[in-house]
């Protein structure tokens, strides 16, 4: 019999699943409902619920920490436990939170407000009026999408504002100008959308207008990614910072005074910028020549900003990147500039403080030099700093403890610790690096027994894009139901990542996307030749732009895995610009509708690269019906195209959770414990706990 293989690389349109990407059709959901069905009928039962609600009690602890952010005098936090599934939004005073048991005040309770309303409600984000606090913008999401609902709420009374702010459900964002008018970037409206399904206009919103009245202050074309603006009060005045994304590295900025003129900045397109009073910092992502100078990409520049509007160019050298050294972020705070850094993969932060004279630099003292260490403010606003930071550190065998670093120069106070969910006793974290294709190094970490069996059950993860570093959290799920078992998990450090900065991502973007994965498949054959463990005893499991990862896996490298689980995944490499946020990617990937850019995506769509007759490994692939920013049809079509050549391919799709595994930790619980029977159970795992 023939097998229809369809779309082929030879005829890439042809596809016979395209009834898949019908969100909510009738043919689809039953395909959907049926999948179900035998996903959990193969890996549910007794054991996926005892493993279920051993995590969702870990999820569900009273005992985690509590994150906060701190809005004038109150910290306020969204918590989520088996009594307040959707979650409490709450608040606090540091000085209370600095208690073992913190008393709350509740804000909003999220279950009651679905209940109330017969809606799928979830908290997003809140957007907080400055100074007094009292009002806020509530963005509330319907199952966890990207798309909100916008609602404006006193605080104090505790109640929604009859006559405030009130937007339908769009991709949006805002903030507040004064108390009456609001600027927003939002989706909402005829003509309002990018190509991108994101906002093309930043629209000044006054109180009792109807938002398709507000006057556009600023408009982008479709073909650009989005455009928003932000309001800054670190300065003398009140101003707007207005932001052109052309895509998803490049921008244009734009400042607009008091006064409502408009100033377009003078910068290369791919850089960070972050403005604070009289000052800005910004990072590039190429080299830029400048007042005679060349600074290389990932350098750190900064200068006064009145000297930069009257013409200066004079920057002063803020970081300098290295090989392997690479900056993470940039934040002001308190009229400082806070400089996150990986070297060699380990935390470094420096402080830079602008002056009349100069500038000064010192290093974040008191934090420890390996492991995770993540660094923020915890003041919402940047104009209400203080200079407080908050920092949390951990490893894979460490729990999180969050400390105070009051005015980011003071020692760390310990706020709050985690506690230990898994018995790590036994278990070790160690450094590796395997050797890819071309010869470069892949770093990843390996936690789990001392000693090497040949026989380890292998849990490996990875990312590799849109220069997002994978850093080795502490993680409760695999902690407990992994390694506390006997598994042992591997984390890769994958080009395309930012771990090592610009020339580390663009390695491994457009065409270099296939580098990353041959880096992953590198990762999997070191652990066989170092006699950890052997092939058909890994486990892979990759989400988003780690489903493209997992299901090359499947296609190119199906002999060094033993089952794979592929999450909220992008793999039609073909029709993802034409699908949700797809062609806000197009930078991270290519354009599958230009010739030479279809020529290299085509080597990493999966789904036009499966042939019949392969030993592939199982594999599960699972998302959201309620994900709007990758198309879930990925999956389905994956999954049905797998099915009908005859492989050994699961699926499972919940309703609710976004671009993530559901909407509460119960939800949570399960869709990753779905995915840990599926693959310990095919690599021959036969544990029981």
């Amino acid at each position: 019999m023939t097998v229809d293989d369809r779309p082929t690389l030879s005829a890439p349109d042809d596809d016979p699943w395209l009834w898949l990407e019908e969100i909510d059709g009738t043919q689809a959901l039953d395909f959907v409902t049926r999948q179900n069905q035998l996903t959990l009928t193969a890996f549910g039962g007794a054991a996926f619920a005892r493993d279920r609600d051993i995590l969702a009690a870990i999820y569900d602890r009273p005992d985690n920490i509590p994150y906060v952010g701190r809005r004038g005098d109150h910290l306020y936090n969204l918590w989520k436990d088996a009594a307040n599934p959707r979650g409490l939004w709450r608040r606090t005073t540091l000085e209370e939170f600095r208690k073992p048991a913190p008393g709350w005040e509740v804000v909003l309770d999220i279950d009651a407000l679905a209940a109330g309303e017969g809606e799928d409600w979830l908290l997003n984000w809140v957007i907080a009026q400055p100074a007094d606090g009292r009002r806020a913008i509530l963005c509330l999401s319907r199952g966890g999408s990207d798309a909100v609902t916008m609602r404006e709420f006193d605080i104090d009374t505790r109640s929604f504002v009859a006559d405030g702010f009130v937007l339908p459900e769009a991709k949006s964002s805002l903030d507040w100008l004064d108390h009456d008018t609001v600027l927003l970037s939002s989706a909402h409206g005829e003509g309002m959308a990018t190509s991108s399904g994101y906002a093309r206009t930043v629209r000044l919103w006054r109180r009792g207008q109807p938002a398709a009245q507000a006057d556009v202050i600023f408009e982008t074309s479709a073909d650009h990614m989005r455009v928003y603006g932000g309001v800054d009060r670190t300065g003398a005045a009140p101003r707007a910072w207005i932001v052109d994304q052309t895509d998803f590295f490049n921008f244009a900025i734009w400042l607009r005074d008091e006064a409502g003129t408009m100033t377009k900045f003078d910068l290369p397109t791919g850089v960070w910028m972050q403005a604070h009073g009289d000052w800005f910092a910004l990072k590039l992502r190429q080299p830029w020549s400048v007042a005679g100078h060349t600074h290389a990409a990932d350098t750190v520049l900064g200068i006064s900003l009145p000297a930069f509007l009257s013409g200066s160019r004079d920057f002063a050298v803020l970081f300098e990147p290295g090989p392997r050294r690479a900056l993470q972020g940039l934040f002001w705070t308190g009229g400082k500039l806070v400089l996150p850094i990986l070297d060699e993969l380990r935390p470094r932060f420096e402080v830079c403080t602008p002056s009349p004279s100069g500038w000064t630099r010192a290093p974040l003292r008191g934090l420890p030099g390996i492991g995770v260490v993540d660094v923020w403010p915890l003041d919402q606003d940047a104009s209400e700093s203080n200079g407080d930071l908050l920092a949390n550190v951990q490893d894979p065998l460490t729990p999180p403890s969050l400390s105070l670093i009051p005015h980011g120069i003071a020692s760390p106070t310990v706020l709050k610790q985690a506690p230990r969910t898994f018995t790590a006793d036994g278990l070790v974290v160690t450094q590796h690096e395997a050797v890819s294709v071309d010869g470069e190094r892949i770093p990843y970490v390996q936690t789990g027994p001392v000693g090497e069996t040949g026989d380890a059950p292998v849990y490996m993860s990875a990312y590799g894009g849109f220069a997002h570093s994978v850093k080795p959290y502490y993680n409760p799920s695999l902690g407990k139901l992994w390694l506390e078992r006997g598994g042992t998990t591997v984390q890769a450090n994958l080009r395309g990542g930012g771990e090592f900065g610009t020339r580390w991502h663009d390695a491994g973007r457009l065409a270099g996307k296939k580098l990353s994965h041959d880096d992953f498949a590198a990762v999997a054959a070191d652990l066989v030749r170092r006699g950890v463990t052997s092939a058909k005893r890994i486990a892979a499991q990759g989400g988003s732009n780690g489903g493209i990862l997992i299901t090359n896996m499947l296609v190119r490298y199906p002999e060094r895995f033993g089952a794979l689980f592929c999450t909220i995944p992008l793999i039609d490499m073909r029709r993802y610009t034409k699908l949700l946020a797809g062609a806000s990617w197009i930078a991270e990937y290519g354009d599958p509708d230009k010739a030479e850019e279809w020529a290299w995506l085509q080597t990493y769509s999966a789904y036009h690269n499966v042939k019949a007759g392969q030993s592939y490994p199982p594999i599960l692939i699972a998302t959201t019906r309620r994900d709007d920013r990758v198309h879930p049809g990925h999956a389905r079509k994956m999954a049905a195209k797998l099915q009908a050549m005859g492989y050994e391919a699961w699926f499972y799709e919940p309703e609710a959770g976004g671009h993530g595994y559901g909407k509460d930790n119960k939800e949570r619980a399960g869709f990753e414990v779905l995915g840990y029977r599926f693959l310990k159970d095919r690599i021959g795992w036969r544990d029981e706990g």
